[in-house]
C-alpha cells in the first residue's frame, strides 16, 4: 500500500505540470491523489505545506546516498557531488518545480516559508558533505549556500542542467574563497569576543552578588 503522504505530493505535482501552481486548489489535489478532503488536511495543512513534504523527499533520497561520497576529497568536490545529485533527482520534476516557483514568486510570505525550507534542506547537505554546519562560521557557510542554491536553480529553471551545474562549479568556488577570508576574519575576533562574553558574565555575577548584600536602613 502506497504512503498517502507520498500520494498527495505526487498528486500536487502532475497538477503542477498542468497547469499553473496558484490555479490548483486542496480539492483539485485530494481528487488527484484519491483521497478525501478531510485525509488531505490530516496530512497537510496547504499547498505550501505540500511542497515542503516534496523538498523532504529529495533530502531523505541524496541522505540515503551519502555512503556513495568519497569523504578523501576535498571540501568543495564533496559539495558539488551532493549538490549535482539534488539537481539530477529534481530534474524529473522541472515543469513541476518551475510551476511552484512562479507561484511562490507572487507570494511573499510563502517565498519566507519556503526559505526556512531550503535552509533546513541545505543544512542537510553541507552535512551529507561533512561540511561543519554550526557556529559562527557554519552560519556563514550556511547562508552563503542558500544563496548559491537559489541562483543555480534559476539558472536550471531558465537554461537546463548543464547550464545550472556550471554555475554550481562558478559559484562554490568563489564561495570556497569567501568562506577561506571568513575563518581568517572569525580567527582574528574570536578572541576579543571570547574575552567580552567573559567580562559581561563576570559584570553580571558581580550585580547578582550586590544584590545579595543587605543594605543597612538609614
Amino acid at each position: 500500500m502506497s504512503n498517502p503522504r507520498e500520494k498527495v505530493v505526487d498528486a500536487a505535482l502532475v497538477l503542477a505540470t498542468r497547469r499553473d501552481y496558484g490555479d490548483v486548489t486542496l480539492s483539485d489535489i485530494a481528487h488527484e491523489a484519491d483521497i478525501s478532503l478531510a485525509e488531505l488536511r490530516d496530512l497537510f495543512p496547504s499547498k505550501g505545506a505540500i511542497v515542503g513534504g516534496f523538498l523532504r523527499r529529495i533530502d531523505r533520497q541524496i541522505l540515503q546516498e551519502q555512503n556513495e561520497i568519497h569523504h578523501t576529497e576535498p571540501m568543495r568536490e564533496r559539495l558539488y557531488e551532493v549538490l549535482k545529485r539534488r539537481l539530477l533527482a529534481l530534474q524529473p520534476c522541472r515543469d513541476s518545480i518551475l510551476s511552484i516557483k512562479n507561484w511562490v514568486s507572487r507570494d511573499p510570505l510563502m517565498q519566507t516559508a519556503l526559505n526556512r525550507e531550503v535552509i533546513n534542506s541545505m543544512r542537510f547537505m553541507l552535512e551529507a558533505a561533512e561540511i561543519e554546519s554550526d557556529g559562527t562560521l557554519g552560519a556563514v557557510k550556511l547562508q552563503g549556500l542558500v544563496f548559491v542554491w537559489w541562483r543555480v536553480i534559476d539558472v536550471w529553471l531558465e537554461k537546463g542542467l548543464d547550464e545550472a551545474l556550471h554555475q554550481l562549479n562558478q559559484q562554490l568556488s568563489r564561495g570556497e574563497q569567501f568562506v577561506s577570508h571568513a575563518e581568517q576574519f572569525i580567527s582574528i575576533i574570536q578572541p576579543a569576543r571570547d574575552f567580552f562574553g567573559k567580562f559581561m558574565h563576570l559584570n553580571q555575577k558581580s550585580h547578582h552578588v550586590d544584590d545579595d548584600i543587605p543594605h543597612p536602613k538609614s
